[in-house]
């Protein structure tokens, strides 16, 4: 039986019809309807964070936050090529330069003693990333952009529903952007959002979103980022069982560590203290194992077992990054060692312990 890397959360059949049901009286479909609504409410409660600004995905999310921020074209935001390529095609398509920091080598986020090197007269933001849910280390962050009057924008697309000494990773930095794509931990289908405390956004954004328009006065030269009413739906019905979604991966995740911890060759990451993890993804480092990460991989493979190399290859490896004079994979060595042996193993909630075991069978044999 083949195993995928992930497989998306959803309802019952039965729940989501139940949910869609008043859509059929309405044909009220889009536009920020009675579901957009009531699950933009039921976010800024379950996140506690006073706006949630919902998208049609995460990546227009991310791109509207950057755009209403402001910006002079050619700014520089110091982000982590550790990431999928979204991150770094945000900062782009804004006419904005990504200058990429390292990453350190305990939780794979963006090496804070390495953030100030980089900053310039040109620098305007931090863009860090929370990657497989392990949190950034927002203190220091903090620190480093108070101190030079950065502005700080959270790629969150792996951190939905984590918490740091209790506060939600939606409430740290200017922003945060969550991904809701259905190989997420929450999804929504497709959808993303973004939440931040200043609320001189929340027109902005909504105004941004829908073409740019304010009633019939074309405020700004917007694009088409609205979640449809579908789309909500599946929202309000997953943000139900959220918690125990999280509950079944975390059993899973020790499932993991039970076989594949104290192994020599393998790294795990360490769970980081204070940290409620939402257990997103389970990577795992090959560093002088006796098969190489392309060779688990393709064991895997070949017993039908999805695996993912995440991430790899770094964004600043990219072609249409080679020419910016802050790319190239010899400028971040612990990004580009980690990228080279890193593999996601299948997880998701309805992924059983049986299958856990065969998964490590086959890397331990």
């Amino acid at each position: 039986m083949s195993i995928n890397v992930t497989r998306s959360s959803m309802p019952t059949y039965e729940e989501y019809c139940e949910e869609i049901k008043e859509l059929w009286d309405s044909r009220w479909l889009t536009n920020m309807g009675v579901k957009h609504k009531q699950l933009q409410k039921q976010l800024e409660e379950y996140l506690d964070t006073p706006h949630v600004t919902l998208y049609t995905n995460g990546h227009l999310a991310l791109e509207n936050i950057l755009e209403a921020m402001g910006f002079p074209k050619d700014s520089e935001v110091i982000t982590t090529p550790f990431t999928f390529v979204s991150t770094t095609n945000a900062i782009a398509r804004n006419g904005l330069v990504p200058v990429f920091c390292d990453i350190n080598d305990v939780d794979y986020t963006i090496d804070v003693d390495k953030i100030e090197a980089l900053i310039t007269d040109k620098t305007v933001a931090i863009m860090p990333v929370h990657v497989y849910g392990n949190m950034c280390d927002v203190e220091a962050i903090k620190r480093i952009a108070d101190k030079h009057g950065l502005k700080v924008i959270y790629d969150a697309a792996h951190a939905f529903g984590v918490k740091y000494k209790g506060i939600s990773s939606a409430n740290f930095g200017d922003a945060s952007m969550f991904s809701f794509h259905a190989t997420k931990v929450y999804n929504t289908i497709e959808g993303g959002a973004v939440c931040y405390q200043d609320d001189s956004y929340v027109q902005k954004l909504d105004d941004m979103k829908s073409f740019g328009l304010f009633g019939e006065e074309g405020r700004y030269i917007g694009g088409n980022a609205k979640m449809n009413e579908f789309q909500a739906a599946m929202g309000i019905c997953n943000l139900r069982h959220i918690d125990g979604e999280i509950a079944k991966r975390k059993a899973a995740v020790e499932r993991y560590r039970e076989r594949l911890g104290g192994i020599e060759g393998i790294r795990l990451c360490a769970e980081q203290a204070d940290v409620v993890s939402n257990y997103a993804y389970f990577p795992v480092v090959f560093d002088g194992y006796k098969y190489d990460r392309n060779e688990v991989f393709s064991r895997l493979k070949e017993q039908e077992i999805i695996a993912r190399k995440y991430f790899y290859p770094l964004t600043n490896s990219f072609e249409c990054y080679r020419d910016y004079d802050t790319a190239g994979v010899e400028k971040t060595p612990v990004a580009s060692y980690i990228a080279d042996r890193v593999l996601t193993l299948p997880l998701f909630a309805d992924l059983s312990r049986e299958d856990v075991d065969r998964i490590c069978d086959i890397i331990l044999n």
